[in-house]
């Protein structure tokens, strides 16, 4: 009963950590932003396996927009791939070709199913305007050895909030008035919770 018992704890203990260590990835797409038309994913074929049928690009994404994207929060989604005639599911079945692919190494998938990958950081925090990040390698294995195929990702990332200008900063920095102060005295002088003497010298400039 004891060892019952202990291989309940371990098994209850191995699942918490599972969905521990996978939670963070999938809400993490789910709080990111589309950025289709601010980023786009360069995609370069590096090798090809004819015996496996495996493919191994490295995408980079590059920022098409004037604004900040944090580095560390950009993944590109696997969003369809189409055949040389530029179809992304087959003529018999209607089938989505992205399900006839097997995708490997992925970082998580989406809320809908997609397979994503995670841009490398680099030494900048920040993907700059006209700027390209570093590639990460997307392996994929097509199971029907189609000659030809292509694969489409889009951009997702959170934008970097522009800084506050000095103006604001000084505005907030800005001590409150006499008049106002000297408001506030009376009015904790009112309820009773300073005394006059306490009231006189919170009043001394």
């Amino acid at each position: 009963m004891a060892k019952t018992r202990s291989i309940h704890i371990v098994v209850g203990s191995a699942c918490l950590l599972f969905a521990q260590a996978f939670t963070p990835l999938l809400a993490a797409a789910a709080d990111l932003a589309d950025l289709s038309g601010k980023a786009a994913a360069f995609v370069t074929l590096r090798s090809r396996d004819n015996f496996s049928s495996e493919y191994r690009y490295d995408v980079t994404v590059r920022n098409n927009s004037a604004e900040l994207f944090v580095a560390d929060s950009l993944i590109i989604v696997l969003d369809r791939i189409t055949n040389i005639g530029g179809q992304d599911r087959e003529n018999l079945t209607g089938e989505s070709l992205l399900n006839r692919m097997e995708i490997i190494g992925q970082d998580g998938t989406t809320e809908d199913g997609r397979p994503f990958f995670r841009i490398p950081q680099g030494s900048d925090p920040d993907l700059t305007p006209n700027s390209e990040s570093l590639p990460v390698t997307v392996r994929i294995r097509n199971r029907d050895y189609v000659a030809v195929f292509t694969p489409s990702f889009r951009v997702m990332g959170q934008k970097r909030d522009p800084p506050k200008s000095k103006n604001a900063a000084s505005t907030a920095a800005t001590p409150p008035s006499k008049a106002s102060t000297d408001k506030l005295i009376q009015l904790l002088l009112k309820k009773g919770l300073i005394t006059p003497q306490e009231a006189q010298a919170l009043s001394q400039p």
